[in-house]
């Protein structure tokens, strides 16, 4: 009996899109779950919509809108892309919906696909949540849905597209989401700390995941999983990333997936973790490959791993934040999994001293964009900035400091005086 080459979805994806032979769903393994209710049904306390497909941000990359469908702006495999294990490097595209504000909150999604893809495409749909600590990581909208460990009062969705080579299929029809409240289990909010191997990115002019063209002396970095990955010119996902001697610091957004892996949250507890689920917390896959023969040594691709490698710093975060001259260890913290308020450094990369004000010896920088966490505010040196003129000074989680003139922003709570 005959079969079209293509197989249309109408289903909670549960297909994955790293450019990994393995994580690569083909379309006929994915299936709808039986307990998916219908999209026309009407349950009390559930909210549905469609997000528009047609509607170009200026945060997509390598997607556009033709003849009724989603589709990859370019299929041949781009030199920006990451390297595969078998048959090259794999062509990449996002699309990035306007974030939807709830009637009610929730803590569970859904999403609901209709999609064609074939010779190796893949299609994916994930969303991340808004809380009052800032967006939650993005997750995988298929099965169950994506389950948040607090309720969250607006979503956004985001679709990502891969083919292997130019003639694989990978298009997109509709994208229904639902949201709802289910009961959950509360996660640790304290914000997480590990101690991991840095390299420099370097890769000036290069594409970011995120779609950003790489400037000298860059101010970011690359974390080997998108579930920390912020949009093009925000600092949703920030890290503070610190000599081991605790020196120099810089707050930076993650802006690129790497190093290495591309599906390695290594800093999620094992029920969380995307892949390697036997590794302690905290520990790169990379890093268990290089040190102890994890994984026969090689990452998710099949390559060697020849350093230890668990985040990617710019060229900038590398020499004029930490000021290092090598690879090395460095102390990260993943600020997203913390709590608190946090200001969005609007200007930078911004200086960050001991002390109120611009007499006191800077430790580190914060780039443009990042969200840096801030415990209490002091009374300064008045500074004129690109936003105001105060003399509020912000004291940092770390006991450092940052003037108020150049936060074009705070969320998360309310910032006392000190």
């Amino acid at each position: 009996m005959g079969c079209s080459p293509f197989r249309t979805l109408s289903a909670l994806l549960a297909g994955v899109l790293t450019a990994t032979a393995a994580s690569l769903v083909p379309a006929a393994a994915l299936a709808a779950p039986a307990d998916v209710p219908a999209a026309t049904a009407a349950v009390p306390g559930v909210e549905r919509w469609s997000v528009d497909l047609a509607v170009a941000g200026g945060d997509d990359v390598n997607v556009r809108w033709d003849a009724g469908r989603l589709r990859l702006a370019d299929t041949r495999p781009a030199a920006r892309t990451r390297p595969a294990a078998v048959g090259g490097p794999v062509a990449e595209g996002a699309l990035l919906a306007a974030a939807r504000t709830l009637a009610r909150p929730a803590t569970r999604v859904r999403a609901q696909v209709t999609a064609e893809v074939a010779r190796g495409g893949g299609v994916q749909a994930q969303v991340r949540g808004w809380r009052a600590a800032g967006w939650t990581e993005w997750r995988e909208a298929a099965g169950a849905g994506a389950v948040f460990d607090r309720p969250v009062t607006r979503v956004q969705t985001r679709v990502l597209l891969t083919a292997r080579d130019p003639r694989a299929t990978a298009s997109v029809r509709a994208v229904e989401l639902t949201a709802d409240t289910v009961a959950t289990v509360s996660a640790a909010t304290t914000g997480l700390v590990y101690r991991v191997f840095a390299t420099r990115q370097g890769s000036v002019g290069g594409q970011t995941a995120n779609g950003r063209i790489i400037q000298a002396r860059d101010h970011f970095v690359a974390l080997p999983s998108r579930r920390g990955l912020a949009p093009l010119n925000t600092g949703d996902y920030t890290v503070r990333v610190c000599t081991t001697s605790g020196s120099r610091c810089e707050y930076a957004p993650v802006w690129d997936v790497g190093p290495w892996n591309t599906r390695d949250d290594y800093w999620n507890p094992s029920a969380v973790r995307e892949n390697w689920k036997d590794l302690p917390q905290g520990w790169p896959e990379a890093q268990a490959a290089y040190q102890s023969g994890y994984n026969g040594g090689r990452d998710q691709f099949g390559r060697t791993v020849r350093n230890p490698a668990g985040i990617d710093l710019a060229d900038g975060t590398f020499a004029d934040g930490l000021r290092l001259t090598d690879n090395a260890w460095v102390d990260v913290a993943y600020l997203w999994t913390g709590a608190g308020p946090r200001g969005v450094v609007g200007d930078g990369p911004l200086n960050v001293r001991t002390g109120p004000g611009t007499g006191y010896g800077v430790r580190g920088l914060a780039a443009r964009y990042a969200n840096v966490p801030i415990q209490c505010y002091v009374v300064g040196q008045t500074v004129t900035g690109p936003y105001r003129t105060t003399n509020r000074w912000n004291r940092l989680a770390g006991g450092q400091y940052v003037s108020h003139a150049y936060i074009s922003a705070v969320y998360g709570g309310t910032v006392s005086l000190c």
